[in-house]
């Protein structure tokens, strides 16, 4: 048996059957940057932006996405999402990074599998969300680092990224 749960016996795809686990509180939390020039993060922490308050309306489109997760991701389960929440952090150009943006989501639900989808999706489309309210002025924009800080939660209990 292969221990990549999205494959049978035979090695084709299948989706989890999940009707024995238990339901439990389970939480993930994911981040990620958006890395771009110094006038466009200007633009952004002043909320003279073009198109509006980017990261209002970033906010907005990631706890919309952690909603279809399971319309993007082939194999995810639709979750009963308790709580989605989108915390954003802007940050000068320093010596050692290139000005950005930190966007960290917070996935909740209570039920027999995870939202570590759900919080990684919120994440990866509220940066893309910024990159496209600012692409008029900064095409360059990278969308990096994106990844699960920690989940808690089911039988494999708490993860904490080192």
């Amino acid at each position: 048996m292969s221990p990549l749960t999205h494959f049978d016996a035979q090695g084709h795809a299948h989706m989890v059957d999940v009707a024995a686990k238990a339901a439990t509180h389970r939480v993930a939390i994911a981040a990620g940057r958006i890395e771009m020039l110094p006038e466009t993060l200007a633009l952004v922490a002043s909320g003279s932006a073009k198109k509006g308050d980017v990261l209002g309306v970033a906010r907005i489109a990631g706890i919309m996405a952690a909603k279809k997760t399971s319309e993007l991701i082939p194999l995810c389960h639709p979750l009963a999402l308790t709580r989605v929440a989108l915390e954003f952090e802007v940050l000068s150009a320093s010596a050692a990074q290139p000005a950005h943006v930190v966007c960290k989501a917070t996935a909740e639900t209570t039920g027999p599998t995870g939202v570590e989808m759900e919080a990684l999706t919120a994440v990866q489309v509220a940066l893309l969300t910024v990159y496209d309210m600012l692409k008029a002025v900064d095409r360059g924009m990278t969308i990096t680092g994106v990844r699960l800080l920690e989940k808690h939660g089911g039988k494999s209990g708490s993860f904490v990224a080192p």
